[in-house]
């Protein structure tokens, strides 16, 4: 969730990505009393507010791992009395917050998959490769892996496999010799150092072919092995989708392939009948329960990535339940 505006103040109005195509897409699934919108990724509660305002009838359970954001999103949410309550934990815990909350279904749900600001701009949380800082990069502090756990501990072939997997990186093989080699002088506790050990890794040609900054594959990597992120995606999606009141809406702001990839799965998947293919008539029962709302992945206009440079990777996808599931009343 790549958010503007100094993070220390959350008077600020901070702008979120896509906000106005994301309000759009939920807003119809919201207007009617007590309508409840889930936003699974709070963050400094850009979306929330923007959709609180635009559907008066709304209500809110907002969910994040990260403390720090959930006390800005606190405070900048606080003019919405009742209807907002605030929760403290991985969105793939979904089913449970739910539950607590005597929540049976929603109307709406939102995932920024993204980084917030008060995670990229604080140097102390260890996620920016551009600034030293320590080997952190835990969006719940309340974890125990760090980054430094991964690169000081783990095997080798175990690092080849996260930089392959989790940050596509190529020359994963050539990262992890010198990562080793380094560790075994000292352990690795800062980011300056990584970023120097990655850099000095790669021959000048590969570096030269590169787009980007040449850690920048490695902590993608990183972040995503300390955080569990891409399984909490898995996990998430089918409770998501089952909680859906006909008519509600989800959406999906993805901002790297590896999640896009697993959400635009599980939106084919759920947007498909559940008959055998060249069936010529298909039940009404095995009709698919979900529509597509967008037909690949929607992009941010050319005017937001001029003002916001970090929203230029952003990825929206929208479903929408259109029918219950077998013997869910209509």
């Amino acid at each position: 969730m790549v958010e503007q505006g100094p993070e220390d103040d959350p008077t600020v109005l901070h702008v979120p990505v896509m906000a106005g195509a994301v309000a759009e897409r939920l807003a119809p699934a919201l207007d009617r009393p007590d309508a409840v919108y889930v936003d699974g990724t709070l963050g400094m509660a850009g979306h929330a507010c923007l959709i609180l305002d635009r559907c008066p009838q709304a209500v809110l359970v907002g969910i994040d791992q990260d403390a720090e954001a959930l006390d800005v999103a606190g405070r900048r949410l606080a003019r919405f009395g009742s209807r907002v309550r605030l929760v403290q934990a991985r969105f793939d815990d979904l089913g449970r917050i739910l539950d607590d909350a005597g929540v049976t279904h929603l109307d709406a749900m939102l995932l920024d998959l993204g980084l917030s600001s008060l995670q990229i701009d604080r140097a102390a949380r260890g996620f920016a490769y551009r600034v030293d800082a320590p080997l952190d990069m835990r969006m719940d502090t309340r974890g125990t892996l760090t980054a430094a756990d991964v690169l000081n501990t783990y095997p080798p072939a175990e690092l080849v496999r996260i930089l392959r997997e989790y940050g596509e990186e190529r020359q994963a093989q050539r990262i992890v010799r010198a990562i080793v080699a380094e560790r075994g002088h000292a352990p690795f506790t800062t980011s300056a150092r990584l970023v120097q050990t990655i850099i000095s890794a790669l021959p000048a040609a590969v570096r030269g072919r590169q787009s980007g900054h040449p850690a920048r594959r490695v902590f993608q990597a990183l972040r995503i092995e300390v955080n569990g992120e891409l399984d909490a995606l898995a996990g998430v999606l089918p409770v998501m989708l089952e909680r859906m009141n006909q008519h509600a809406r989800a959406a999906v702001l993805a901002y790297h392939s590896l999640e896009d990839r697993i959400v635009k799965r599980a939106f084919a998947e759920a947007a498909s009948d559940l008959a055998p293919a060249g069936l010529p008539v298909v039940p009404e029962h095995l009709l698919a329960r979900f529509t597509l709302l967008t037909r690949g992945a929607q992009r941010p206009t050319a005017e937001e990535i001029a003002k916001n440079p970090r929203a230029a990777s952003a990825r929206l996808r929208v479903i929408e339940r259109v029918r219950p599931s077998t013997g869910e009343a209509r």
